[in-house]
């Protein structure tokens, strides 16, 4: 059964959260992080991805990076743009866009439940990303970035986070530069705190959407502290999260852009194509979006086609082989263009969802060759089934919108 624990979150005073909030550090390339954070002193951007204020040719991993991340972090705490609460409490973090919301509780989770499988995960770590976020940790010994997570609706816990959201004033409520708005209240009602843990002690399964990485980290560098150690409830025994209703995330489409045709004309690349998906031309010209599973949209040549995925180029029994993700790897981008590793392959790009379809499309006229394919988003429950059977999504499976803002919660791991 999953363990929430609340804490003393470290957090920006009330009228300087909207300037200390950044988007993840893993969503952007040093250029749009260097162009967000100018003018912005106070931009939580100048921790999470410090190496911005160093030389170009500072690598992202060299320990001068992780030297300066910890300074950025005291300096923000020194100045008192960024203060400790006296007790530990609960948070609600709302995100709005567009008139849809998502409202979900900001707790520190159990690294036991992660090794034990109450929190489950659907994607592979490398060893590269890992050490650095591990590193990050332990210089500003502290949880920097939450983990986004989420469960099966509970409508008890939808409950209690109403009733407190209906009788209590947010302490930040302010409106991203990307439209998205945030709002966050404080639970710290003793009562409040105990009915939470305890509904959470009787929901058997927490899942990651976003945030990999950052949890085996946390994970790691909380097992290394424990070496010799007895261990309870020292904070580094707990990682920093929201946890969201499933009901409420936004998957987007995750698409890709593959360089050149493998060396084949645009109709032996057709041909080729046909063979395991029905391929009908747009005529009007405009890009064309899938609208439902098994369906694809691909551009090449200066126009786009919907791909219709044929009966029997999948495997209905198994909750990975199903997904369009897997089935374009496994008929298109494998056979035909030679993507046999999409981790590594330099000629596959990702692009996700909330990037316009026109922007794959202008890739590829750029390139002046290739090919750009528009997906049908994986959805939740699809997520959730391969998580459940303890398989892994193939990479590039899922873009979740609205990203969380980093800088409103940061975790002391003491």
């Amino acid at each position: 059964m999953a363990v929430i624990k609340p804490f003393k979150g470290i957090r920006p005073v009330e009228e300087l959260a909207e300037k200390v909030a950044a988007l993840p550090y893993d969503v952007m390339t040093r250029e749009e992080a260097e162009n967000l954070v100018e003018g912005n002193p106070l931009s939580f951007l100048r921790v999470d991805r410090a190496e911005i204020e160093l030389p170009r040719e500072v690598p992202f991993n060299h320990s001068s990076v992780y030297e300066r991340a910890a300074y950025n972090l005291e300096k923000l705490m020194k100045s008192g743009v960024l203060k400790q609460d006296s007790r530990e409490v609960f948070y609600i973090y709302q995100l709005e866009v567009g008139g849809r919301r998502q409202s979900g509780l900001v707790a520190c989770f159990s690294i036991d439940d992660y090794l034990s499988g109450v929190i489950k995960k659907h994607e592979h770590t490398t060893e590269d990303k890992e050490k650095d976020r591990i590193r990050h940790v332990k210089a500003c010994n502290a949880h920097t970035g939450p983990i986004l997570l989420f469960n099966r609706e509970d409508v008890r816990v939808n409950q209690v986070m109403e009733s407190w959201m209906k009788g209590h004033k947010p302490v930040y409520d302010f409106s991203a530069q990307d439209n998205v708005e945030h709002r966050v209240w404080v639970i710290d009602e003793t009562n409040v705190i105990y009915e939470l843990k305890n509904l959470f002690s009787g929901i058997d399964k927490l899942y990651i959407a976003d945030g990999h990485h950052r949890c085996a980290a946390a994970v790691k560098v909380g097992l290394d502290k424990r070496k010799g150690v007895l261990h309870g409830d020292e904070e580094y025994n707990y990682f920093l999260g929201v946890v969201f209703p499933h009901n409420q995330l936004r998957i987007l489409d995750y698409n890709r852009v593959v360089r050149d045709l493998n060396g084949l004309s645009v109709s032996r690349f057709l041909d080729r194509v046909s063979l395991y998906f029905d391929i009908n031309p747009i005529q009007n010209g405009e890009a064309y979006k899938p609208g439902h599973i098994h369906s694809f949209g691909m551009f090449v040549d200066g126009g786009w086609y919907e791909l219709i995925a044929k009966p029997g180029t999948w495997n209905d029994e198994d909750p990975v082989e199903r997904l369009d993700v897997r089935i374009l790897q496994n008929n298109l981008l494998g056979p035909i263009l030679g993507i046999e590793d999409p981790r590594k392959d330099k000629r596959i790009e990702f692009v996700g969802g909330s990037r316009r379809l026109i922007e794959l499309e202008n890739m590829v006229r750029q390139q002046g060759e290739g090919a750009a394919f528009a997906l049908y988003p994986t959805s939740i429950v699809q997520l959730m089934d391969v998580a459940d059977m303890g398989k892994i999504m193939p990479p590039k499976s899922t873009w979740f919108e609205p990203k969380l803002r980093s800088g409103l919660f940061i975790h002391d791991i003491g």
